[in-house]
């Protein structure tokens, strides 16, 4: 089998596994906002925790900042999946659920070798995935009803990257993201005791279609041959996400059911159907890494963002407060140049600590996970993992405490496709 086939199949079985689980699995904290957001980083640095911000990588394209592209002097190509569990408890339940999906499509090459690289990618931007059910009363009245919450959809993101060597240890980037797709909330009820014969679930959805852009600038410097024996690289990188408007119309349809499904009902109808925008406030993230050659890396970073200005189409304030997250991770290659599999092969771990801008029960909710990966070398190309296991809310404070393990798995394979061959 050519080594073309082999992509093409190994391409196939993840895109075949993708639509198997076909969708996130469900948790409460992707209520709130836009979703819950889906991040950047790719399967190597998902091991790391997701640091890479600062980190030079040779093999993988930088999703994170677009201006460590330039060291992408070859055609990259790198595809990747999720699969994960969660668990979520609280006084009185205890629910565990699986899903999965497509995580990303990446390619970056090389327009000017060592001056400038460009990449094109399609993954997730933010996901909902939530249902609740749970018994409320009527003003009133002593009669009570059974109310079903769900959620559904998220934003995608497709992107154009560019980075730019300015000076020798200096390099710019920015990257442009077409923001698309929909998100679906339904709220519906049903008296627990009627007197009809048919007991129907009255009730609305509200569906938000989002088509626009948005701006992320990238700035990275290294320096290179530190110490007394000139074999370490010290790195500094900081990404700055503008603030967006992103074009919003949303639907709002009435409908009753039997069963609880919208579709079941021929004679539903739109409510109203409103245009207006959804505001994403700034965001920054800030990194350092120190490497030694292809032997290790070493890196930490930083990133803040100020939920409070978010409005939505519907509703102005949510609620929203600051968002910070914190992460330091590493890797390392035994002996890059051993013919033993082990020995080349990249190992990471990672750890890191998030605050979310949503509060639960009158308490921040905050996120602590452990990563770990590896990525398996076969010539140019690698075979990458990386898992997370981590811990969102907690019972004490947020009456809810969500357990979850990611595995992600993909593949990236580097060739010579855009560049100019030289014969005497």
């Amino acid at each position: 089998m050519s080594i073309v086939k082999k992509y093409v199949f190994l391409l196939a079985c993840i895109f075949f596994a993708a639509q198997a689980f076909g969708q996130a699995a469900r948790s409460p904290f992707t209520t709130f906002g836009i979703g819950e957001p889906y991040g950047n980083a790719l399967i190597n640095t998902q091991g790391m925790a997701g640091v890479g911000v600062s980190q030079p990588q040779y093999w993988f394209a930088n999703n994170q900042n677009p201006a460590l592209l330039i060291y992408n002097n070859l055609t990259v190509f790198q595809a990747g999946m999720l699969v994960e569990s969660r668990t979520i408890k609280g006084d009185t339940i205890s629910e565990k659920n699986v899903g999965g999906n497509m995580n990303y499509l990446v390619t970056a090459f090389p327009i000017k070798p060592t001056k400038w690289t460009t990449s094109l990618g399609l993954m997730p931007y933010t996901t909902v995935k939530y249902q609740m059910q749970y018994e409320d009363s009527i003003n009133n009245s002593t009669d009570k009803v059974d109310v079903i919450e769900e959620g559904s959809g998220g934003l995608t993101q497709l992107y154009w990257s560019n980075g730019v060597r300015v000076y020798k240890d200096l390099a710019l980037g920015l990257k442009v993201s077409y923001i698309f797709s929909s998100i679906i909330n339904t709220y519906q009820n049903r008296l627990q005791n009627s007197a009809q014969p048919l007991n129907y679930f009255a009730g609305v959805q509200e569906r938000t279609y989002v088509k626009d852009f948005t701006f992320t600038a990238g700035v990275s410097y290294s320096k290179d041959s530190l110490f007394a024996q000139k074999k370490y690289r010290l790195s500094v990188g900081a990404v700055y996400n503008f603030s967006a408007d992103l074009n919003t119309r949303q639907r709002n349809i009435l409908y009753r059911t039997l069963t609880g499904v919208i579709d079941d009902d021929p004679n539903r109808d739109t409510l109203y159907t409103t245009k207006g925008n959804i505001y994403i406030p700034p965001a920054v993230t800030a990194g350092i890494s120190l490497s030694r050659g292809s032997k290790w890396t070493i890196g930490t970073e930083f990133s803040y963002q100020d939920w409070s200005t978010f409005r939505s189409v519907s509703q102005d304030d949510e609620g929203l407060g600051e968002a910070w997250r914190v992460a330091l991770g590493g890797e390392i290659t035994p002996d890059v140049l051993s013919e033993g599999l082990f020995k080349r092969t990249t190992y990471r771990l990672g750890a890191s600590m998030e605050q979310y801008p949503f509060m639960a029960n009158n308490n921040t909710v905050k996120d602590a996970g452990i990563n770990f990966g590896l990525s398996l070398p076969a010539g140019r190309s690698s075979l990458d993992l990386a898992f997370k296991l981590g811990r969102r809310g907690n019972k004490a404070d947020n009456i809810l405490e969500e357990t979850y393990f990611k595995v992600y798995f993909g593949i990236t394979f580097n060739d010579q496709w855009f560049i100019k061959r030289k014969f005497d």
